[in-house]
């Protein structure tokens, strides 16, 4: 089954939470539980995610906490919703998948491009030693970071600034996984990239397609590859 289209998808999405927020009370974290094991049961392991390590960190992270109130009734959908600035949260298949496809283990240090909510960076930190974190929305970046810190990921680092650059002075990485589209794999997260690392990207304009890519002494070597829909990287090379 196909990802859904993030823009397609996202008016409908936000006023199906509307609706549903105005009809339901407030859910207990019991309730949040058990929406969390349905989403893991249904969209993630009903598909084709199988890595244990990856399906119990989605059902550790209390991804309702990473939406605007307005938008938590639809936290656990299988769809991408709104965070402000022009930016969205992934629906869960795509960040399970991501998450998957670099196979992140105990041991690594993990770069991040995209912020955004700080979702995807707890659901790594859940399974790596350190995830450094750029978000280019300096008002996202805080917002993330004052979160991650009250959920207790102390393993994740915040930095707002552009994405394009990376984190040279803590490289190189095991993992990258980038969460916002650029027109080709930037340069400098390549360099950064430890020798025979992965790196999962989305890449295109207009149409897109997710790379998952390892660092070889030859060059990037292509592992895998999905028709995607991300909003746009923001920020150039200097």
């Amino acid at each position: 089954m196909s990802p859904v289209s993030e823009p397609a998808v996202l008016l409908a999405a936000s006023l199906l939470a509307l609706a549903c927020s105005a009809a339901m009370p407030e859910l207990t974290e019991e309730r949040w539980e058990a929406e969390r094991r349905r989403m893991v049961e249904q969209q993630l392991r009903g598909r084709d995610i199988r890595s244990e390590a990856v399906l119990a960190a989605m059902g550790r992270v209390p991804r309702h906490r990473f939406v605007p109130v307005e938008e938590q009734s639809g936290a656990y959908t299988d769809y991408p919703l709104p965070i402000g600035f022009g930016q969205t949260i992934s629906q869960p298949y795509i960040v399970a998948f991501m998450t998957e496809a670099i196979d992140v283990g105990a041991g690594h240090k993990v770069l991040e491009i995209g912020t955004g909510s700080g979702y995807q960076a707890a659901v790594l930190a859940e399974l790596a030693r350190d995830v450094f974190t750029i978000e280019i929305v300096d008002a996202l970046a805080e917002r993330s970071r004052q979160l991650l810190a009250e959920l207790g990921y102390k393993n994740v680092h915040v930095r707002a600034g552009n994405g394009y650059l990376g984190w040279p002075e803590e490289a190189p990485f095991d993992r990258i996984i980038v969460t916002a589209a650029p027109d080709q794999v930037p340069p400098a997260l390549v360099d950064q990239l430890k020798m025979d690392g992965l790196i999962a990207v989305p890449v295109g304009v207009g149409e897109q397609t997710l790379q998952v890519l390892r660092r070889t002494p030859s060059g990037l070597v292509v592992l895998k590859t999905l028709p995607v829909r991300f909003v746009p990287m923001v920020g150039k090379p200097k």
